[in-house]
């Protein structure tokens, strides 16, 4: 059996996450179902299906929401494209997307408008990233997902601005803004708060935690990106890891017996999910504290909201 279960205390939902999740449940609250919204509201399968459930519509393309009806958009970002067939349409939007997110947006479109050629550090095909991109003419923007990838660029870009993905953290850019330092003259970088706070703080706290444990279990969707970060962190620290995506038809297995087990969760998986893997590990558990994380976000204002036209 699992000798001992070690559990991070800065884990799962960060602010924009709650925030995200919030807007939907206010939107099931005035509007009978369905409610439809583009992608998932959250990288995460058990939040995806509880809405499902409740009558939300996940949908890829607006083209899938019938008219006359409200779209929500995804905490990821969406692109300018999507914004404007929605006005043309006279769909009801509500964006979800995250205020860290937002941000990042605005100082890349701030930095283009004055001249700046822009950098963005991020996973090719994420939303984000896709979302984030859309601001910018194509010929001015440049996606670098590694260190490799700066040697791909071109030589004379004159100013730059670097923008990461904020599901990325200070650990995973400082190589790749190192490298593009060294290419180009003029550089101007991020600031630390462009990077989300909940990224960085889980991934330290899965460094402490590579301290005291054997080996660590990260429960999170396969498609999440800060989760499986989460995962790389914890072998980057010396210890073995896996993702955990669901705890419900997970199997103790024969290589955790005798060990003392980390676990933690993604900025988007539920504490549920957290309370049932614990109690398939039946191990006594202790949990390693760190520091308190005190951010939140505002909701927007939809106490009017209704559907443009009867449907």
């Amino acid at each position: 059996m699992v000798k001992k279960v070690v559990l991070a205390s800065l884990r799962g939902f960060c602010a924009g996450v709650i925030r995200a999740i919030d807007i939907v449940d206010l939107a099931l609250d005035k509007l009978s179902p369905p409610i439809y919204v583009r992608h998932e509201i959250v990288h995460n399968e058990h939040v995806k299906k509880d809405f499902e459930s409740r009558g939300v519509v996940f949908v890829d393309e607006l083209s899938e929401v019938p008219d006359g009806n409200c779209v929500i958009l995804s905490a990821h970002g969406s692109e300018i494209r999507v914004f404007d067939e929605a006005k043309k349409r006279k769909l009801t939007v509500v964006d979800a997307t995250c205020p860290l997110v937002i941000k990042v947006h605005m100082e890349m479109i701030n930095a283009w408008k004055k001249g700046y050629k822009v950098i963005y550090i991020g996973h090719e095909g994420h939303q984000e990233v896709i979302g984030a991109m859309s601001n910018i003419a194509s010929d001015s923007c440049f996606l670098v997902g590694s260190v490799n990838d700066v040697a791909k660029l071109p030589k004379d870009l004159g100013k730059i601005f670097i923008a990461t993905q904020t599901t990325l953290s200070i650990d995973d850019t400082k190589e790749i803004i190192n490298k593009l330092k060294e290419r180009y003259q003029e550089v101007e970088t991020p600031s630390a708060q462009d990077i989300c706070y909940a990224t960085q703080n889980r991934q330290d706290a899965v460094k402490e935690l590579a301290k005291v444990t054997d080996y660590i279990l990260v429960i999170g969707s396969k498609n999440s990106s800060n989760s499986n970060r989460l995962v790389e962190v914890a072998k980057g620290a010396g210890v073995d890891a896996e993702l955990v995506p669901d705890p419900y038809t997970f199997e103790v297995s024969k290589k955790l017996f005798g060990k003392i087990v980390g676990v933690t969760s993604g900025a988007s998986a539920p504490e549920v999910l957290v309370e049932t893997l614990i109690k398939k590990l039946n191990a006594p558990v202790e949990t390693l504290q760190s520091r308190e994380e005190n951010v939140n976000f505002k909701l927007p204002h939809l106490q009017d909201l209704k559907r443009p036209v009867a449907v």
